[in-house]
């Protein structure tokens, strides 16, 4: 009887994919749309290879569906044309055309409130 046992090829991933969850790539995505981020930093910082989080913030800008924005770094859910995003205990709702530097800046202000 043979027996055949195969070895890692040379080159090869040493551990099995990992899998993000869509909170995790949200708040990433969420801190590297802030103005000044280093995505590169930020990547390195939370123990991924920088082109990953490039990848999800391009996904995140260039996604048409309001359910899939990741800007937010919380659950995002879209019913009809309006947007809720949920951050903590507050919940922000706006229309889905709302300009994303406005709503980048109301999260921003959410975030930094004391609630």
């Amino acid at each position: 009887m043979i027996e055949a046992v195969a070895d890692r090829l040379e080159g090869a991933p040493r551990q099995l994919r990992r899998r993000w969850s869509d909170e995790f790539k949200a708040q990433a995505v969420a801190e590297a749309l802030e103005p000044g981020a280093s995505v590169s930093a930020i990547a390195h910082r939370i123990g991924i290879h920088p082109s990953q989080l490039f990848a999800w913030r391009r996904n995140a800008r260039t996604d048409a569906s309001p359910q899939r924005s990741a800007g937010a770094g919380a659950s995002v859910r879209a019913a009809a044309a309006v947007v809720e995003i949920i951050i903590g205990d507050i919940v922000v709702r706006a229309g889905a055309d709302v300009d994303e530097v406005h709503s980048q800046r109301v999260i921003r202000a959410v975030r930094r409130s004391p609630h």
